[in-house]
């Protein structure tokens, strides 16, 4: 008797999205699938919509038309309930960690647990330390205001406060920007560290080649109102496009290749 190896289930699905900003029309019939486990790193060029089409995944804003699925349910059906249940598994790192100035980073971490209200607050303490634990910062740095930090303790705490309520779904938009090579290295490493023991699916919008070739299993390019290409680093490098042509075949793009090919 034969056996049939089935596909990861499908994380994100986007179908026929059309974005529109005034008369501009940024996505045209775009279409995603995005499976369980998947490193997906969404790049294209300036006013491509990337950090848009992320908006639409986590529903901060709504396509003109097409459909936005999360873990095969529609992202706004249901009850309230039933739509907060689905928030739950997803978390989301905002390209300047977006940290409330006047919480601390504790208060940060448990803001979302504060939210969902059902926890203790002994409960709360703890998970905060072991979050802070999980992206390598100290349990004493919970006290810390976001002013006092440096710019990599910034994404930290703020991958912290994502991971919270033990999502299954983790999005990134720009997630080593600002961070000085070495920093963004030790970044890389922890979230892919985060990938294989929390069983992950990560989808980051970037714009840092290092970053996409350690990291991405997979690259969605946006292009021409749509996604353009949707595979491997080497399948995309052998799509004919003005736009991967500039993007990967630079000078830097073959180092960062070159790189990732030596480590990997």
């Amino acid at each position: 008797m034969s056996t049939r190896q089935t596909a990861p289930p499908q994380v994100v699905a986007l179908r026929g999205i059309v974005t529109r900003f005034g008369n501009n029309l940024v996505h045209e019939g775009l279409d995603l699938d995005i499976g369980g486990g998947e490193i997906v790193a969404l790049v294209g060029g300036s006013g491509s919509g990337k950090t848009t089409l992320l908006r639409h995944i986590i529903g901060l804003t709504r396509p003109a038309a097409g459909s936005v699925r999360l873990f095969g349910e529609a992202l706004h059906a249901g009850s309230v309930h039933e739509r907060l249940a689905r928030q739950r598994r997803f978390g989301v790192l905002f390209q300047q960690g977006a940290l409330f100035s006047a919480f601390t980073v504790g208060e940060n971490i448990a803001f979302p647990l504060r939210e969902l209200g059902v926890v203790s607050e002994d409960e709360i303490r703890d998970l905060v330390a072991l979050k802070l634990a999980m992206v390598e910062m100290a349990a004493s740095d919970a006290l810390l205001m976001p002013a006092e930090l440096s710019g990599g303790m910034v994404k930290r705490a703020a991958l912290a406060r994502a991971l919270a309520l033990e999502p299954e779904l983790l999005l990134l938009d720009e997630p080593t920007a600002g961070l000085d090579p070495d920093r963004s290295a030790s970044f890389v490493r922890l979230i892919l560290s985060l990938h294989r023991e929390l069983g992950l699916t990560v989808v980051l919008v970037t714009h840092d080649l290092d970053t996409l070739a350690a990291m991405a299993s997979k690259v969605a390019v946006l292009a021409d109102r749509r996604i353009l290409s949707y595979a491997s680093i080497e399948e995309t490098l052998r799509v004919d496009h003005p736009f991967i042509e500039r993007f990967f075949g630079g000078a830097h793009g073959r180092r960062a290749l070159a790189r990732a090919k030596e480590t990997g």
